[in-house]
Protein backbone atom coordinates (compact mmCIF):
# COMPACT_ATOMS: atom_id res chain seq x y z
CA UNK A 1 0.00 0.00 0.00
CA UNK A 2 1.06 3.81 -0.91
CA UNK A 3 1.06 6.22 1.69
CA UNK A 4 1.51 9.74 1.82
CA UNK A 5 1.14 13.60 4.23
CA UNK A 6 -1.05 16.07 2.64
CA UNK A 7 -2.03 19.13 4.49
CA UNK A 8 -5.51 19.73 5.34
CA UNK A 9 -7.64 22.76 6.25
CA UNK A 10 -7.79 20.93 9.60
CA UNK A 11 -3.66 19.94 9.66
CA UNK A 12 -1.76 16.89 8.37
CA UNK A 13 -3.97 13.61 6.84
CA UNK A 14 -2.45 10.45 5.87
CA UNK A 15 -3.78 9.55 2.54
CA UNK A 16 -3.53 5.16 1.13
CA UNK A 17 -3.68 5.01 -2.56
CA UNK A 18 -6.73 2.70 -3.40
CA UNK A 19 -8.00 2.08 -6.62
CA UNK A 20 -5.99 4.76 -8.20
CA UNK A 21 -7.63 7.56 -5.65
CA UNK A 22 -6.15 8.65 -2.88
CA UNK A 23 -8.15 8.60 0.71
CA UNK A 24 -7.83 9.47 4.18
CA UNK A 25 -5.84 6.55 6.03
CA UNK A 26 -7.13 5.97 9.59
CA UNK A 27 -2.99 5.14 11.34
CA UNK A 28 -0.22 7.85 10.87
CA UNK A 29 2.87 5.79 8.96
CA UNK A 30 5.56 5.99 12.39
CA UNK A 31 4.89 6.67 16.00
CA UNK A 32 3.66 9.96 17.46
CA UNK A 33 6.59 11.47 19.08
CA UNK A 34 6.49 15.00 17.71
CA UNK A 35 3.64 17.49 18.91
CA UNK A 36 1.02 17.92 16.03
CA UNK A 37 1.84 21.39 16.39
CA UNK A 38 5.67 20.85 15.73
CA UNK A 39 4.67 18.82 13.12
CA UNK A 40 2.29 20.80 11.07
CA UNK A 41 4.85 23.79 11.57
CA UNK A 42 7.48 22.16 10.10
CA UNK A 43 5.14 20.52 6.74
CA UNK A 44 3.92 24.84 6.40
CA UNK A 45 8.12 25.55 5.89
CA UNK A 46 8.31 22.91 3.69
CA UNK A 47 5.25 23.72 1.96
CA UNK A 48 6.61 27.02 1.23
CA UNK A 49 9.54 25.52 -1.00
CA UNK A 50 7.82 22.89 -2.20
CA UNK A 51 4.75 20.82 -3.37
CA UNK A 52 4.94 18.22 -1.51
CA UNK A 53 5.49 16.75 2.32
CA UNK A 54 7.43 13.88 3.77
CA UNK A 55 5.32 11.04 4.56
CA UNK A 56 6.76 11.00 8.19
CA UNK A 57 8.92 13.01 10.53
CA UNK A 58 11.64 10.86 11.18
CA UNK A 59 12.52 10.14 15.04
CA UNK A 60 16.10 9.34 14.53
CA UNK A 61 18.43 8.77 11.50
CA UNK A 62 20.87 5.76 11.06
CA UNK A 63 22.49 5.40 8.18
CA UNK A 64 23.74 1.64 7.37
CA UNK A 65 26.21 0.78 4.61
CA UNK A 66 25.73 -2.53 2.84
CA UNK A 67 27.12 -2.55 -0.33
CA UNK A 68 30.80 -3.28 -0.49
CA UNK A 69 30.92 -2.72 -4.42
CA UNK A 70 29.91 1.21 -3.47
CA UNK A 71 32.48 1.72 -0.68
CA UNK A 72 34.63 0.52 -3.66
CA UNK A 73 33.72 2.30 -6.08
CA UNK A 74 33.33 5.81 -4.16
CA UNK A 75 36.55 5.44 -2.69
CA UNK A 76 37.88 5.21 -5.79
CA UNK A 77 36.14 8.39 -7.24
CA UNK A 78 36.93 10.45 -4.26
CA UNK A 79 40.46 10.22 -4.65
CA UNK A 80 40.01 10.26 -8.42
CA UNK A 81 38.84 14.01 -7.98
CA UNK A 82 40.86 15.03 -4.76
CA UNK A 83 43.95 13.13 -4.81
CA UNK A 84 44.50 12.65 -8.62
CA UNK A 85 48.70 11.49 -7.61
CA UNK A 86 47.18 8.82 -5.27
CA UNK A 87 44.51 7.61 -8.10
CA UNK A 88 46.90 7.17 -10.60
CA UNK A 89 49.62 5.31 -8.39
CA UNK A 90 46.34 2.99 -7.34
CA UNK A 91 44.99 2.57 -10.93
CA UNK A 92 48.68 1.31 -12.00
CA UNK A 93 48.23 -1.26 -8.82
CA UNK A 94 44.57 -1.97 -10.39
CA UNK A 95 45.55 -2.73 -13.20
CA UNK A 96 48.66 -5.12 -12.96
CA UNK A 97 46.74 -6.74 -10.36
CA UNK A 98 43.58 -7.17 -11.73
CA UNK A 99 41.80 -6.56 -7.91
CA UNK A 100 40.47 -3.31 -6.33
CA UNK A 101 42.96 -1.20 -4.58
CA UNK A 102 43.22 -2.92 -1.20
CA UNK A 103 42.51 0.73 0.56
CA UNK A 104 39.39 0.98 -1.85
CA UNK A 105 37.59 -2.02 0.25
CA UNK A 106 35.30 -1.60 3.64
CA UNK A 107 37.54 -1.76 6.76
CA UNK A 108 37.12 -5.26 8.36
CA UNK A 109 34.49 -4.34 10.78
CA UNK A 110 32.22 -4.05 7.41
CA UNK A 111 32.77 -8.21 6.99
CA UNK A 112 32.03 -8.75 10.70
CA UNK A 113 28.77 -6.36 12.02
CA UNK A 114 26.46 -4.18 10.50
CA UNK A 115 28.32 -0.65 10.35
CA UNK A 116 26.34 2.57 10.45
CA UNK A 117 26.39 6.39 11.36
CA UNK A 118 24.02 8.75 13.04
CA UNK A 119 22.49 10.92 10.88
CA UNK A 120 20.48 14.62 11.46
CA UNK A 121 17.19 13.26 11.30
CA UNK A 122 15.58 17.04 11.68
CA UNK A 123 17.27 18.27 8.51
CA UNK A 124 15.22 15.70 6.18
CA UNK A 125 13.49 18.00 3.06
CA UNK A 126 10.53 16.53 0.79
CA UNK A 127 11.13 16.19 -2.89
CA UNK A 128 11.09 19.59 -4.78
CA UNK A 129 12.72 21.42 -2.32
CA UNK A 130 15.38 23.73 -4.04
CA UNK A 131 18.82 22.46 -2.72
CA UNK A 132 21.92 24.27 -1.97
CA UNK A 133 25.46 23.59 -1.33
CA UNK A 134 26.76 23.91 2.30
CA UNK A 135 29.20 27.62 2.18
CA UNK A 136 31.86 25.22 3.06
CA UNK A 137 31.47 23.00 0.34
CA UNK A 138 32.13 23.24 -3.52
CA UNK A 139 31.67 19.37 -4.38
CA UNK A 140 27.80 18.44 -3.33
CA UNK A 141 26.60 15.31 -4.21
CA UNK A 142 23.78 12.88 -3.97
CA UNK A 143 23.33 9.12 -2.43
CA UNK A 144 20.32 6.85 -3.51
CA UNK A 145 18.96 4.79 -1.03
CA UNK A 146 16.77 2.34 0.29
CA UNK A 147 14.92 3.91 3.92
CA UNK A 148 13.09 2.25 6.00
CA UNK A 149 11.02 2.69 9.15
CA UNK A 150 10.12 1.20 12.20
CA UNK A 151 6.51 0.83 13.64
CA UNK A 152 6.96 -1.26 16.26
CA UNK A 153 9.34 -1.18 19.28
CA UNK A 154 12.82 -3.43 18.99
CA UNK A 155 14.66 -3.96 21.90
CA UNK A 156 17.80 -7.32 21.71
CA UNK A 157 15.24 -8.47 19.28
CA UNK A 158 16.25 -12.19 16.41
CA UNK A 159 16.65 -10.77 12.94
CA UNK A 160 13.44 -12.36 11.81
CA UNK A 161 11.46 -10.01 14.96
CA UNK A 162 13.22 -7.16 13.52
CA UNK A 163 11.89 -7.45 9.58
CA UNK A 164 8.73 -8.26 11.33
CA UNK A 165 9.04 -4.48 12.87
CA UNK A 166 9.92 -2.60 9.75
CA UNK A 167 6.68 -0.65 8.56
CA UNK A 168 7.65 0.73 5.50
CA UNK A 169 9.89 1.79 2.77
CA UNK A 170 10.69 5.20 0.94
CA UNK A 171 13.45 6.45 -1.28
CA UNK A 172 16.17 8.31 0.53
CA UNK A 173 18.77 10.75 -0.11
CA UNK A 174 21.64 11.52 1.75
CA UNK A 175 23.34 14.77 0.46
CA UNK A 176 26.99 14.78 0.72
CA UNK A 177 29.95 17.51 1.02
CA UNK A 178 32.79 15.44 -0.62
CA UNK A 179 35.47 17.86 -0.14
CA UNK A 180 35.55 17.57 3.25
CA UNK A 181 34.23 14.02 4.01
CA UNK A 182 37.68 11.83 3.94
CA UNK A 183 39.09 14.70 6.72
CA UNK A 184 35.97 13.91 8.92
CA UNK A 185 35.84 10.59 8.32
CA UNK A 186 39.68 10.44 9.30
CA UNK A 187 39.14 12.21 12.28
CA UNK A 188 37.66 8.80 13.77
CA UNK A 189 34.08 10.13 14.40
CA UNK A 190 32.51 9.64 11.41
CA UNK A 191 30.51 12.05 8.85
CA UNK A 192 29.81 15.66 10.54
CA UNK A 193 29.59 18.26 8.71
CA UNK A 194 30.22 16.79 5.33
CA UNK A 195 26.08 15.09 5.68
CA UNK A 196 24.35 16.65 8.27
CA UNK A 197 23.20 19.72 6.50
CA UNK A 198 20.37 18.29 4.48
CA UNK A 199 18.57 14.71 3.76
CA UNK A 200 15.39 14.09 1.55
CA UNK A 201 12.95 11.23 1.23
CA UNK A 202 10.31 10.40 -1.45
CA UNK A 203 6.73 12.08 -0.63
CA UNK A 204 5.25 8.64 -1.29
CA UNK A 205 6.29 5.26 1.19
CA UNK A 206 5.19 1.98 0.19
CA UNK A 207 4.43 -0.56 3.24
CA UNK A 208 6.45 -3.74 4.02
CA UNK A 209 4.36 -6.31 3.02
CA UNK A 210 4.96 -4.96 -0.87
CA UNK A 211 8.65 -4.51 -0.80
CA UNK A 212 10.49 -6.48 1.99
CA UNK A 213 9.86 -9.88 -0.13
CA UNK A 214 12.10 -8.30 -2.69
CA UNK A 215 14.53 -6.07 -1.57
CA UNK A 216 17.03 -7.70 -2.86
CA UNK A 217 15.83 -6.91 -6.59
CA UNK A 218 14.31 -3.63 -7.07
CA UNK A 219 15.73 -0.80 -9.61
CA UNK A 220 16.42 2.89 -9.23
CA UNK A 221 17.97 5.70 -11.72
CA UNK A 222 20.11 8.81 -11.54
CA UNK A 223 18.51 11.49 -13.68
CA UNK A 224 20.39 14.86 -13.97
CA UNK A 225 18.98 17.70 -16.34
CA UNK A 226 16.63 15.26 -17.82
CA UNK A 227 19.40 12.15 -19.23
CA UNK A 228 19.59 9.32 -17.23
CA UNK A 229 23.51 8.53 -16.33
CA UNK A 230 22.89 5.38 -14.17
CA UNK A 231 21.43 2.85 -13.07
CA UNK A 232 21.38 0.72 -9.78
CA UNK A 233 19.77 -2.41 -8.60
CA UNK A 234 19.36 -3.42 -4.38
CA UNK A 235 21.39 -7.13 -5.26
CA UNK A 236 24.58 -7.52 -3.50
CA UNK A 237 23.87 -6.19 0.56
CA UNK A 238 26.35 -7.68 3.08
CA UNK A 239 23.31 -7.83 5.95
CA UNK A 240 19.55 -8.30 5.37
CA UNK A 241 17.53 -5.78 7.06
CA UNK A 242 16.78 -7.60 9.81
CA UNK A 243 20.32 -8.74 10.85
CA UNK A 244 21.02 -4.70 10.29
CA UNK A 245 18.03 -4.37 13.00
CA UNK A 246 18.43 -6.74 15.40
CA UNK A 247 22.09 -5.20 15.74
CA UNK A 248 21.05 -2.20 15.88
CA UNK A 249 18.47 -3.29 18.88
CA UNK A 250 20.98 -5.39 20.65
CA UNK A 251 20.69 -4.34 24.62
CA UNK A 252 19.51 -0.79 23.23
CA UNK A 253 15.45 0.48 22.28
CA UNK A 254 14.28 0.98 19.27
CA UNK A 255 11.04 2.99 18.65
CA UNK A 256 8.75 3.56 15.85
CA UNK A 257 9.10 6.27 13.54
CA UNK A 258 13.03 5.46 13.65
CA UNK A 259 14.45 5.62 10.21
CA UNK A 260 16.96 3.89 8.96
CA UNK A 261 19.09 3.42 5.35
CA UNK A 262 20.73 0.99 3.46
CA UNK A 263 23.49 3.19 1.86
CA UNK A 264 24.20 3.95 -1.43
CA UNK A 265 23.44 1.37 -3.49
CA UNK A 266 25.93 0.64 -5.85
CA UNK A 267 26.44 3.31 -8.51
CA UNK A 268 23.76 5.64 -6.79
CA UNK A 269 26.27 8.94 -6.20
CA UNK A 270 27.84 10.99 -8.40
CA UNK A 271 31.34 10.59 -6.76
CA UNK A 272 31.37 6.47 -8.28
CA UNK A 273 30.29 7.62 -11.51
CA UNK A 274 31.66 11.59 -12.13
CA UNK A 275 28.26 12.99 -12.45
CA UNK A 276 28.88 15.82 -9.95
CA UNK A 277 25.99 18.37 -8.41
CA UNK A 278 26.36 21.57 -10.28
CA UNK A 279 24.43 24.87 -9.36
CA UNK A 280 21.73 24.87 -12.33
CA UNK A 281 21.42 20.88 -12.33
CA UNK A 282 17.72 19.52 -11.85
CA UNK A 283 18.72 15.35 -10.66
CA UNK A 284 15.57 13.11 -10.16
CA UNK A 285 16.50 9.63 -8.32
CA UNK A 286 13.28 7.20 -9.07
CA UNK A 287 13.25 3.58 -7.01
CA UNK A 288 11.06 0.67 -8.06
CA UNK A 289 6.90 1.52 -7.03
CA UNK A 290 8.57 2.88 -3.63
CA UNK A 291 8.90 7.02 -5.00
CA UNK A 292 11.30 9.56 -6.50
CA UNK A 293 12.86 12.85 -5.59
CA UNK A 294 13.87 15.51 -7.54
CA UNK A 295 15.86 18.54 -6.85
CA UNK A 296 17.24 21.58 -8.39
CA UNK A 297 20.88 22.95 -7.23
CA UNK A 298 20.98 27.05 -6.17
CA UNK A 299 23.36 28.93 -6.19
Amino acid sequence: MKLRRVRTGNGLQTQCLRDGQWAAHSEALAGKVFSDQWQLDIADEHLRKSESLLPFNPASFRDFMLFEQHNIDASRGLVRRFHPAQYRLAAAVERLSGRSFPLFKPKPLFYQQPIYYMGNHLTFVPSGTPICAPAYSSALDYELEIGFVLAEPLYCATPQQAAAAIGAFVLLNDFSARDIQRAEMASGFGPQKSEHFASSMSATAVTADEILPRIDNLTGSVRINGNTVNTVSSAGMRWSLGEVLAHASHSEHLFPGELFGTGTLPGGSGMETGNWLEPGDVFTLTLDDIGEVEHVITS
